[in-house]
């Protein structure tokens, strides 16, 4: 009997995995830098210009890239610049927190097109998977409105929720988790309700996609973002493309232990916007929080400023260990904070915990501000499927 053992080994490419990469590549020239001429991309990309000018002509003719009014430099010959047609391509991103669900539709280059919320129902999956299902519909169905070809150029649907996930313990009871969604089927019946391709990622992931694309990490290869939210997370950026781990719970810095009075309490219990909540005794369901938090925090409320000092202490360790074990450009704060909040934050967390990262030759900050938006995890969900299917991904490469 023969014993087939498995062999490790990290999957080849063919032409057309090559032909594909060096398409996305054209296509993320074109994004960070705005419009270039073929000679332009040929420099920059190291491809030859025939290379491109085939790459090019296929884009064109995909409807994907446009060529500008002819440009003169000098005495040389004049060039045609080309750049990302927005309506190349569409996505749908749909964030599910623990009491509301927020719906966003993007174009090819991340501007927000259509945004819409719905609160969630007690009961987890079984009333709240109809609201997610409409709302998403409504967002398709106004999208389609809006834009002819938008049905045929939609390109995915992409979901972002609080992790961690695939964790066996019972967390039912517990209010900082979201143990029915995350063991609900839930890509499964989103992609048989919808018809779309559904990629899955937590909500700090999805704000860090947010802020490569469109944001702060924008032309950056590594940066990790710190996410204030309900909970707290960290996005890893680390060599241009996001670090998602084994099952999709890399970063879950709020769920790091320190030690409280004797006792071991989670980051996230200690300064996140739920911890904030408790402190100040309001209900996070309100349809005003964010603009009651805002106000207050730019009135400098006395509660809210006491809860700042000491939330500012452990994010300044938590940005201490990031700096340490992932030695980004930077580190952005970012997440459903109202900007008033946020600011006065990031400003009780100077001066910064010293650290590897502490240079005085530093282009970047250590910590910045980044998206304060608690539409940002939608929108970093809905760019998800066009970096999908447009970045120039490792993974993009090999063969499945």
């Amino acid at each position: 009997m023969n014993d087939i053992r498995p062999i490790r080994a990290t999957s080849g490419t063919n032409h057309e995995g090559t032909s594909a990469h060096n398409r996305r590549v054209i296509i993320d020239a074109l994004r960070l830098n705005g419009a270039l001429s073929r000679a332009d991309l040929a420099r920059a990309t190291r491809l030859t210009k025939q290379t491109v000018s085939n790459i090019m002509e296929e884009l064109e003719n995909d409807g994907l890239v446009i060529s500008r009014e002819t440009v003169r430099r000098g005495r040389g010959q004049p060039s045609t610049p080309y750049g990302l047609v927005p309506e190349g391509a569409f996505a749908i991103g749909l964030q599910i927190d623990r009491h509301i669900t927020r719906a966003i539709a993007v174009d090819l280059v991340g501007n927000v097109l259509i945004r819409k919320e719905a609160n969630l129902p007690a009961g987890g999956p079984a009333t709240g998977t109809p609201v997610v299902l409409q709302l998403v519909e409504s967002v398709r169905s106004e999208l389609k409105q809006r834009t002819a070809q938008a049905e045929k150029r939609l390109v995915g649907l992409g979901v972002a929720m609080p992790g961690p996930f695939g964790i066996e313990q019972d967390t039912d009871d517990n209010p900082w988790m979201m143990g029915p969604w995350q063991r609900f089927p839930l890509l499964e019946t989103l992609a048989a309700g919808t018809g779309l391709n559904v990629t899955l990622q937590n909500d700090a992931a999805a704000c860090a996609t947010a802020e490569r694309m469109v944001g702060a990490a924008h032309g950056l290869d590594h940066a990790v973002c710190l996410y204030v939210g309900y909970g707290i997370g960290a996005g890893l950026i680390l060599g241009g493309e996001l670090y998602s781990g084994a099952r999709g719970n890399a970063g879950e810095i709020g769920m790091a232990l320190l030690t409280a009075g004797g006792r071991l309490t989670q980051l996230e219990h200690r300064a996140s916007l739920a911890s904030l909540y408790e402190h100040l005794g309001v209900d996070p369901m309100a349809p005003d929080i964010y603009s009651l938090i805002d106000k207050r925090s730019a009135a400098d409320d006395p509660e809210i400023v006491a809860w700042i000092e000491k939330a500012a202490i452990d994010l300044r360790w938590a940005v201490h260990l990031i700096e340490t074990v992932f030695d980004p450009q930077t580190v952005i704060l970012c997440g459903g904070a109202p900007a008033a909040l946020a600011t006065r934050l990031i400003d009780a967390m100077q001066p910064l915990l010293p650290s590897n990262a502490d240079r005085t030759d530093r282009p970047l900050p250590r910590l910045q501000l980044g998206m304060t938006d608690p539409w940002a995890v939608a929108r970093g969900a809905a760019v998800e499927p066009i970096g999908h299917a447009f970045d120039p991904r490792f993974s993009a490469i090999l063969k499945s």
